[in-house]
């Protein structure tokens, strides 16, 4: 699922169940109940005492569904529906209850017929609704064997956009409501009773009961359409019969939808569903999802398994999007794109969403995580090969640049604070899940796949992936699981590197001074832990095994020496090194970790930023390095403003966002004092010659990264007060207004911010 909200702002999920805001309370009403509290209790200590938490425990196995015959009446006016469940079934152990999870579920009946039996009534329904599960009892023990589950139930389509609910949108000027779904983490329960945990997988047959003129969209393909029986203004759909698959990624919706519609090369069928009238506004992403699919099989070398795929944009949706198998459901700025006024950053955007969603039809759907303690490796690697997808179908994106600038440097922020966690986390009741849909499980977790995919090489990587998918296909598998297929395939001590990164918090700063001896260089380089509050004498400071690769100045894109750094500090040795060449830690920043240079090496490293021989993702992991070391009291930002000076021809997007950003920060911190002129200056001084060259309108043969870097630098500059540039906004913004001259749709952000 990817929660993406903005751009650079990457991956925190919205909560699900949002806690209501307390009515206030005057103080004096509180000191009173506070005072009664305190006179009707023993001791301060009984006050306080928390009462004990019962520990979760998971559904019992003693029956497990193989299949799912759910059959869905909706009603969009009373926003209820009616269901009936017919689920075949396997008897582990003789039992006379059947527990399974269930909320916000009325049962109507229920009953068990056993293969080649007497139909067996439930004679009572144990709701236990803080644990959303309901216990049916029987008055006779079911044997051990095949069997059928049949239940008869109602619901409430909510308005909480979880479960089984209702999605609001206006047609014609009118309001109406569509039925939609959304099911991870635990909220399948809400529109059918049902084992709802991912590694009770089943396979699932769907109908759906739907007023006539409305669209009925499930998982599969539908392969029946006949009038209901009952009212002639309903029609029943029923769909094939999925895969077998976890419950969090079923998915239906029913409503109004017009639809763009290709093939992949591979013979897939992919359909983009948008609302009424927005057909075309679904182009872009069908064009990137045809491209896609094809994309994942080759990596993979694995086919999508399933014969169509639609993705479809929801009026009301809580997550950026949801992978549900075969029915890909997103918010509406997610997925669709107006060709006259979205701006290039909106379809950069787009692609990369559609990019993780279809990753998880393989990694997530075909193998499964056995539980959410492994969810950071569902989202981290769709969060990971994304990127390589876009840079696949968009190479002119420079989009593993951005990648640096949105999640990797993002992460490493947010993964320096004191109240950061690993990325693998022990989880037990399913509410806890929500508190790990964050940038740690999403973009760390991304960075350090990226990582490993590096460490292993991409032939060795997509092997162990291959092995991986095709031992557990269907199946469920854990974090473990994989390291052990890609260790096989790359001979390469992968559980031990990966473990020292997803099971403790935070990331080494890697320290490196030089010494030159005749011809060669010797490198002292030593690890501890970096916080972004500062330096710590910690005697119990954990330790990385460090992949940490070395480039030269002779040649920044060839990767010169490689170690892996296991111990507190080594020394490497560098031969055929000349005194006056730089030596890089880092090519393609892509170990997760700060470096910090001694002083000599970093000014080594300055004409390569001012010439650009060293490349754009090693300028900007450079710079940022030096402004993180900085906050957190290491080094003078003195020497960071030094180094920025240096990139006066920088030419890069990405690599002038995160100086943005940085230098933001620093205005923001000396606002009001007597300082905040100079620093902008400064930014006016930095930013005027790329501004000047790129000027306010677009040139032919322009492309994508030339557009966001103009609206990025105009957006700059006059927020810094340069004064040509607000005087040129405001002329432009006015003829805007009187309709002599439509600002470009790149240029609206900065104008308005």
């Amino acid at each position: 699922m990817s929660c993406r909200v903005s751009l650079s702002v990457i991956r925190l999920a919205l909560p699900r169940n949002p806690t209501p805001i307390a009515k206030p309370v005057s103080l004096t009403l509180r000191a009173s109940r506070l005072l009664v509290r305190f006179n009707s209790v023993s001791s301060v200590s009984t006050l306080f005492s928390m009462p004990e938490r019962r520990p979760f425990v998971r559904l019992p196995t003693d029956v497990y569904p193989v299949n799912y015959g759910l059959r869905l009446k909706p009603d969009l006016v009373d926003f209820t529906f009616e269901g009936k469940l017919e689920a075949a079934v396997e008897v582990t152990q003789g039992t006379n209850q059947i527990v399974m999870n269930c909320a916000d579920i009325d049962i109507i009946t229920a009953s068990f017929v056993p293969d080649g039996g007497e139909e067996i009534n439930a004679t009572g329904f144990n709701y236990q609704n803080e644990d959303e599960k309901v216990t049916l009892c029987f008055p006779s023990t079911l044997q051990k064997g095949s069997g059928s589950l049949k239940i008869d139930f109602v619901g409430e389509l909510n308005d909480k956009m979880k479960g089984f609910y209702r999605s609001k949108y206006s047609s014609s000027g009118e309001v109406r409501y569509a039925a939609v779904t959304q099911f991870e983490a635990t909220d399948a329960r809400r529109a059918f009773p049902c084992w709802d945990e991912p590694a009770i997988k089943a396979t699932f047959d769907i109908t759906l009961i739907v007023p006539k003129d409305r669209v009925a969209l499930s998982n599969m393909n539908v392969v029946d359409r006949k009038p209901y029986a009952e009212d002639q203004s309903l029609v029943e759909v029923k769909f094939a019969t999925t895969p077998i698959m976890s419950t969090y990624l079923v998915a239906f919706v029913i409503g109004e939808y017009d639809f763009v519609e290709s093939q992949s090369s591979d013979g897939v069928t992919v359909r983009v569903y948008t609302p009424v009238g927005k057909a075309e506004q679904g182009k872009f992403a069908l064009e990137v999802a045809t491209k896609t699919l094809p994309f994942y099989k080759d990596y993979f070398s694995v086919p999508y398994p399933l014969p169509k795929i639609d993705l479809i944009a929801i009026a009301d949706f809580a997550a950026g999007a949801m992978e549900n198998w075969g029915l890909v459901t997103y918010r509406e700025t997610a997925l669709l794109i107006d060709p006259k006024n979205s701006c290039a950053s909106s379809r950069q955007w787009v692609a990369l969403v559609v990019g993780h969603e279809l990753a998880h039809q393989w990694f997530g759907n075909l193998v499964t995580m056995e539980w959410w303690t492994h969810l950071w490796l569902n989202e981290g690697f769709a969060s990971w090969i994304e990127y390589l997808c876009v840079d696949h179908c968009f190479p002119e994106y420079d989009i593993w640049t951005q990648f640096v600038s949105a999640d990797y440097t993002r992460a490493l922020d947010l993964d320096a604070l004191d109240n950061s966690h690993p990325i693998e986390v022990d989880v037990g009741h399913p509410s806890e899940v929500d508190e790990i849909f964050d940038a740690i499980s999403y973009s760390k977790g991304a960075s350090v796949i990226r990582m490993l995919h590096n460490y292993i090489g991409d032939e060795d990587f997509r092997k162990g992936m291959n092995a991986y998918l095709l031992k557990f296909q269907h199946k469920n598998a854990s974090t473990e699981d994989l390291w052990e297929c890609l260790e096989q395939a790359s001979g390469k001590p992968i559980a031990a590197v990966m473990n020292s990164w997803t099971k403790q918090m935070g990331f080494p700063i890697i320290v490196v001074d030089q010494e030159q001896h005749g011809s060669d260089r010797v490198l002292k380089i030593s690890q501890k832990k970096f916080c972004a509050s500062g330096p710590r004498n910690d005697e119990d400071c954990p330790n990385w095994m460090v992949p940490i690769s070395i480039c030269t100045s002779e040649d920044p894109s060839c990767t010169k020496t490689k170690i892996l750094l296991d111990q507190p500090e080594t020394t490497v040795n560098i031969t055929n090194v000349a005194p006056d060449h730089w030596i890089k830690i880092n090519p393609g920043t892509v170990g997760f970790y700060r470096i910090q240079y001694s002083s000599a090496m970093l000014e080594s490293l300055l004409p390569g930023i001012r010439d650009l021989t060293l490349l754009p993702v090693d300028r900007l992991g450079l710079q940022n390095d030096l402004f993180s070391l900085a906050r957190a009291g290491m080094i003078s930002t003195v020497e960071v403003l030094k180094v920025m000076e240096a990139f006066v021809n920088e030419p890069n997007y990405t690599v002038w966002s995160d100086l943005s950003c940085n230098l933001g920060v620093l205005s923001s911190l000396l606002s009001h004092t007597d300082f905040h002129e100079d620093i902008q200056e400064f930014i006016r001084d930095l930013f005027t010659p790329i501004g000047m060259k790129l000027g306010w309108d677009s040139r032919t043969g322009e492309g994508h990264l030339d557009a966001l870097l103009r609206g990025l630098v105009l957006g700059k500059l006059g927020k810094a007060g340069h004064k040509a540039t607000l005087e040129e906004a405001r002329r432009r913004f006015r003829e805007h207004v009187e309709g002599k001259q439509i600002l470009s749709a790149d240029l609206r952000s900065p104008f308005l911010m």
